[in-house]
C-alpha cells in the first residue's frame, strides 16, 4: 500500500548542520536546505564577446574570471545540496515585454538604445530564443535547478522567484553573477524589502562601468542590504557540509 499524502509544508531533504559564512560587516549563519545560490544574468548579452553589452561599449574583460568563480561556487552548492536558481534576463522577439516609449526601460535599456542606434541589431539582442539571450555553455543549468525569467533590472519584479522560494523554505540567497550595480544589486534590495537574508560573493560578480562602480555596490550591500563574502569563503563553508548530509 502506498503511503498516505498528508498535506501541509514538506522541507527539502533536512539538511540540520548549520554553517558560518565568513562575511563582512559580520559572519553569518547559513543552512543549506534553507540556502539558495541565485545566479544573475549569465547570458552571452553579459558576459560574451558579440554579446549586447560588448556590442554597447561596455568593458567585459573580467567575465572570464567570473564565469570561473560562479561555476567553483555552483559545483560547491550543487555538492552541499544548496538550490540553485537561475535568472534569464530578456523579451519576448518583438520585445512587447520591454515596453514602449512609455515605459522608463524603453529609453534606460542600453540594448533596446543600442538597438535603435544600430537597426542591423533589432530582434538580436535580448530577444528569447536567440544566442545573445541564451544561458553561457559554462553555466548551463543542471537537472534540479531552477529558471526564472525576467524582463526587468530585479529579479522579483513581476516573476514567480518569491513564490519559489517560499514553497522551499529558503531564507537566504547567495548572489552571483553580472551586472554587480544593475540586476544583482537591484535583485539583493528586493531581496532584503522580502525579509530575505542575501549575501553578495564580491569575485563571482562583474560590474558595468568604472572599477568605483563595483566598490559602491560592496558598500550598499555590505552597510545596508546584505553581507559580502568571497567565492573561497563560501566554498570553504558550504565544504563542510558532507556529501552524505546533502542525500
Amino acid at each position: 500500500m502506498s503511503e498516505a499524502v498528508v498535506a501541509g509544508y514538506q522541507p527539502r531533504p533536512a539538511l540540520t548542520k548549520s554553517v558560518t559564512l565568513p562575511a563582512r560587516p559580520e559572519p553569518i549563519t547559513l543552512k543549506p536546505s534553507e540556502t539558495a545560490v541565485v545566479v544573475v544574468d549569465m547570458q552571452n548579452a553579459y558576459s560574451t564577446e558579440g554579446g549586447y553589452v560588448d556590442l554597447a561599449g561596455f568593458d567585459i574583460s573580467g567575465a572570464k574570471g567570473t564565469i570561473a568563480n560562479i561555476k567553483k561556487t555552483l559545483d560547491a552548492a550543487r555538492e552541499a545540496g544548496v538550490l540553485v536558481v537561475y535568472f534569464q534576463n530578456g523579451w519576448d522577439p518583438d520585445y512587447v515585454e520591454a515596453g514602449g516609449p512609455g515605459s522608463p526601460n524603453w529609453h534606460k535599456s542600453n540594448a533596446l538604445k543600442t538597438m535603435r542606434k544600430r537597426p542591423e541589431l533589432q530582434g538580436q539582442l535580448l530577444a528569447k530564443g536567440t544566442w545573445d539571450y541564451a544561458i553561457v555553455d559554462e553555466l548551463q543549468p543542471k537537472p534540479g535547478d531552477i529558471l526564472v525569467p525576467k524582463s526587468r533590472y530585479s529579479g522579483f519584479f513581476n516573476t514567480n522567484m518569491d513564490s519559489v522560494l517560499r514553497a522551499r523554505g529558503i531564507r537566504n540567497l547567495v548572489f552571483v553573477g553580472i551586472a554587480t550595480n544593475v540586476c544583482v544589486e537591484s535583485s539583493l534590495r528586493d531581496a532584503f524589502h522580502l525579509e530575505y537574508f542575501g549575501v553578495m560573493l564580491e569575485d563571482a560578480t562583474h560590474h558595468l562601468g568604472p572599477d568605483f562602480i563595483q566598490q559602491a555596490t560592496v558598500y550598499n550591500v555590505e552597510q545596508f542590504f546584505g553581507w559580502v563574502a568571497t567565492v573561497n569563503d563560501f566554498c570553504g563553508a558550504i565544504g563542510q557540509v558532507a556529501p552524505a548530509d546533502a542525500a
